[in-house]
């Protein structure tokens, strides 16, 4: 199947410089990590004729009383696309509101992923999670008293089982969510797609892995193949290899 994902910020090339000849032969299902307009999906869904799931991101408040025509939210459902087992997961880390404006807290979360993961385990697994928010990356997470950021060398080596160079956000706002991982490692999903954390904050990958999931940040646009496994960047623990945010 081939996805495109789309996260944050609207595209020229899938919007004022649309070519139908370009995409629509390319795309057979949209996947939408929230953070965009309804206007945006809309269009999408209309001018590509595919399917578009999205999930809600903390500035999608607008759609709990006007969700975009022709789309499908999946937060909290488990669904299954084209043979592919698909989960959502909508919203992110609190940081300044509540539920309503979808933002969590950690046992929030984990009180999502508890009730989607029996409904994981009842389709016998799942090949692809859609998130706003990203999971949390290091296994020493909760041992972290603060992580240094995203590309940075790890400055806390005394925590056990620490990454060499930190892959998690500083800010609690776009910090990680620990029961995402725990839901990458419990059912093991092909995939993980997410946006919130911008490409452009500073050095974040596009491509990661944890455990054997690939987790892909869509921020803009990502075409997946998913008869093509992803080229993942591979980072050294050596200093002068770890990318520095520009």
């Amino acid at each position: 199947m081939r996805i495109l994902a789309i996260s944050d910020i609207p595209e020229r090339v899938l919007y004022d410089d649309f070519s139908p000849e370009r995409w629509r032969s390319r795309v057979d299902l949209v996947l939408s990590c929230g953070d965009l307009d309804q206007e945006y999906l809309e269009f999408l869904v209309t001018v590509l004729d595919v399917p578009l799931l999205y999930v809600a991101g903390n500035h999608d408040v607008s759609f709990r009383s006007q969700p975009p025509g022709g789309c499908d939210d999946i937060d909290g459902r488990v669904l299954r696309v084209g043979g592919l087992c698909i989960a959502g997961l909508a919203g992110c880390m609190r940081y300044n509101a509540g539920r309503e404006e979808y933002q969590y807290t950690e046992r929030q979360m984990a009180w999502k992923v508890h009730r989607r993961g029996y409904r994981v385990w009842r389709a016998g697994g799942v090949d692809l999670v859609l998130s706003h928010a990203a999971p949390v990356h290091c296994p020493a997470f909760k041992q972290c008293p603060a992580p240094v950021g995203s590309g940075r060398r790890c400055a806390h080596p005394e925590c056990p089982s620490h990454l060499a160079a930190c892959l998690d956000a500083r800010d609690p706002c776009h910090r990680g969510v620990d029961a995402f991982r725990r839901l990458i490692l419990w059912h093991r999903p092909r995939y993980w797609l997410h946006g919130h954390n911008h490409l452009t904050y500073g050095w974040m990958p596009r491509i990661s892995t944890i455990a054997q999931t690939t987790v892909i940040n869509a921020y803009g646009h990502y075409l997946l193949d998913t008869a093509v496994r992803p080229l993942v960047r591979r980072m050294s623990a050596e200093p002068s290899t770890i990318p520095r945010p520009s």
